[in-house]
């Protein structure tokens, strides 16, 4: 792999642990500095889609009204590092402690990056958070285990 794309694969790990330290912190500015200002969000939430960095943000904020504290896990992340753009996928779970005092374990789920560099910095400009769906019941399939 050439230099640059070791420099750049390492700034996108970089990012997404910045975000894992954020959730963690409950630092939405620092969340907002991980994603273009133009984002497409294809979110576990409704709508189908959140556009924009407010949207995003808001998601995150979301999570902040019912946990008193948050972990966020993102295990066995694979990227693929072009010149300007880059693309990945990993499992990630959020789980913490809700404000009313219960214990969460969270659930996995799916995600993929589409990040842009960005003035030398890598950004993600999209990404998808997804659950396996049961075909015959017609809902997410929110227990299963990497």
């Amino acid at each position: 792999m050439p230099i640059q794309r070791e420099a750049d694969e390492a700034q996108i790990r970089q990012q997404i642990d910045k975000i894992v330290d954020a959730l963690r912190n409950k630092d939405l500015e620092g969340l907002k500095e991980a994603y273009t200002a133009e984002v497409v969000s294809f979110d576990v939430e409704p709508p189908l889609q959140h556009l924009g960095i407010a949207a995003k943000a808001q998601n995150w904020a979301n999570v902040f009204t019912f946990f008193e504290t948050v972990t966020y896990q993102v295990r066995d992340l694979i990227l693929t590092v072009g010149d300007d753009v880059a693309f990945g996928h990993a499992f990630a779970r959020l789980s913490g402690t809700l404000k009313n005092g219960t214990a969460t374990s969270g659930m996995w789920v799916r995600v993929t990056y589409g990040l842009r560099k960005i003035d030398g910095t890598w950004l993600i400009a999209h990404d998808q958070v997804s659950v396996p769906l049961d075909i015959v019941s017609g809902k997410g399939v929110t227990d299963l285990e990497p």
